[in-house]
């Protein structure tokens, strides 16, 4: 979804020759499969979505004048109140994860002085709290640019009708809205992990297994239009937002666009292939197709342009360049924030456990079941950092406990293995297993703040108002301070 794209809709002769482009394309990538050598310089990346927000700590619809401040390494996002922070890929090993974090706090820095000079403040949040049903049904909440109105286009034809968004936990919350608006209240971080092709189906594997860890670990989404709903509310908002599917289709077991999956893979083909083979596309933009030979690393411009428009929380990612072309995992499952160190902290916990997870003799999802690592997912999402999941040789166990017992010693191991500095190794990891003793995060500090600050408030009541205005201003006055999470006060 990164291309720009030149229309906001298409005619039914653009979609049959891109279904014909994409089938070619299918072919060529196996083919080079097959023969090809692939870059795998074992390099990470991150990808960051930030919100723009007001005095009042109300979403802002200015990051183009934001954005004309800042360089390249800055770019829009669906929103207008949004953008992403892009950081350069680097080597993990060594000092590789606070060089991240040190970059990561640059940058940040980049973006609040920009913001700063238009009267705005930047925040690393996965659902902005103080978003309300009425500004996401104004029709000024997007981005001027054709691509995302090409994509809320094309999702709501394919629908036929409302996206509805309905959830609930400790409080329930149900609307319907005439486009996607509801997308952009999700920011995530997004990990990027360099993998050889041999090498992908167990990374990616890997990833799906220890998914729900991961959200369980860094929620920070409790909130969504002020209600207190999943501790990371931003996944079934993100499912919800861009369904394709009408509740018939549901029923009839049609996948979703935003998709954990159904089963462990064998390659990396096969997530493309499925791609191209249960969805249709959403932005059947062409470019003028390339001979391939077998020293030419092809673009595959369509099929790339189709994986972004499946959102796995996985997801596969193939690029060409001058130098050859390479295969990454894009983990798209973390929530933004709450701070640098917390951030680096989960790519930490991330990365280690992928690579000790790969190099295992009997792998753990060789004796978990798809289903349930998907349930343990979604388990997660709902309860966060409380949820409990089910895990081999353990059975049913509290998620904190599962990484306090099992899950750090394993990342450790991993880390070790990626040859990073032993006190780097610890900081990161000290921090995990901070939030997994305290059982806190920025869910959890989200929630309590929220109750000291409003007690017994009710959607949309002025007090309940007044009380997310007032616990964003903490949230922001403990994320400028650096400190992680787990360590931050709610007041008696």
């Amino acid at each position: 979804m990164g291309e720009a794209v030149n229309s906001k809709r298409y005619t039914p002769e653009e979609r049959t020759l891109y279904r014909e482009k994409l089938a070619e394309n299918l072919e060529l990538f196996d083919t080079y499969l097959r023969h090809a050598e692939f870059k795998s310089a074992g390099t990470i990346g991150l990808e960051l979505e930030l919100n723009l927000v007001d005095a009042d700590n109300q979403p802002s619809l200015n990051n183009t004048k934001v954005l004309s401040r800042l360089d390249d390494e800055y770019q829009s996002e669906i929103g207008g109140f949004n953008l992403e922070l892009n950081h350069p890929v680097l080597q993990v090993a060594g000092r590789g994860l606070k060089t991240l974090e040190t970059g990561v706090s640059h940058r940040l820095g980049k973006a609040q002085k920009a913001a700063e000079a238009e009267g705005l403040k930047v925040a690393s949040i996965g659902t902005l709290p103080t978003l309300s049903t009425q500004f996401l049904t104004d029709e000024k909440w997007m981005t001027e640019e054709n691509r995302y109105e090409a994509l809320s286009n094309s999702v709501i034809d394919a629908r036929g009708e409302y996206v509805q968004i309905e959830l609930g936990r400790e409080e329930n919350y149900r609307a319907e809205f005439a486009d996607i608006a509801p997308e952009s209240s999700c920011t995530s971080m997004q990990l990027h992990l360099q993998v050889a092709p041999n090498k992908f189906a167990d990374a990616w594997n890997a990833s799906q297994a220890i998914a729900s860890a991961q959200v369980a670990m860094s929620a920070n989404s409790p909130l969504f239009v002020g209600r207190r709903l999943w501790h990371e509310s931003r996944i079934p908002i993100f499912t919800q937002s861009i369904d394709t599917r009408t509740p018939e289709l549901v029923n009839q077991g049609v996948r979703p666009r935003v998709w954990f999956g159904e089963r462990w893979i064998t390659s990396v083909f096969d997530l493309f292939e499925e791609n191209v083979r249960y969805f249709p596309p959403l932005l059947p933009e062409i470019k003028d197709f390339v001979e391939f030979s077998e020293a030419d690393a092809p673009k595959l411009f369509e099929l790339n342009l189709h994986n972004g428009t499946v959102w796995r929380w996985n997801r596969p990612i193939y690029n060409s360049g001058d130098n050859g072309a390479h295969i990454r995992v894009e983990n798209r499952l973390l929530p933004a924030g709450p701070t640098p160190v917390d951030m680096v902290a989960d790519a930490a916990f991330y990365y280690g456990l992928a690579e000790f997870l790969v190099g295992e003799n009997r792998p753990v999802w060789s004796r978990m079941s798809f289903k349930e690592a998907e349930e343990n997912f979604f388990a997660c999402a709902k309860n966060g950092i409380n949820a409990r999941v089910t895990w081999p040789k353990i059975g049913n166990i509290g998620v904190a406990d599962l990484v306090t017992d099992v899950l750090i010693p394993q990342a450790r191991r991993g880390l070790s293995r990626l040859n990073i500095d032993k006190d780097v190794i610890e900081e990161y990891m000290s921090i995990i297993e901070g939030r997994a003793e305290r059982r806190a995060n920025g869910a959890t500090w989200q929630l309590r703040m929220l109750d000291h600050l409003a007690p017994g408030s009710r959607p949309d009541s002025p007090e309940r108002r007044d009380g997310l205005k007032a616990m964003m201003d903490a949230y922001l006055e403990n994320q400028a301070s650096g400190e992680p999470v787990h360590t931050w006060n709610v007041p008696v």
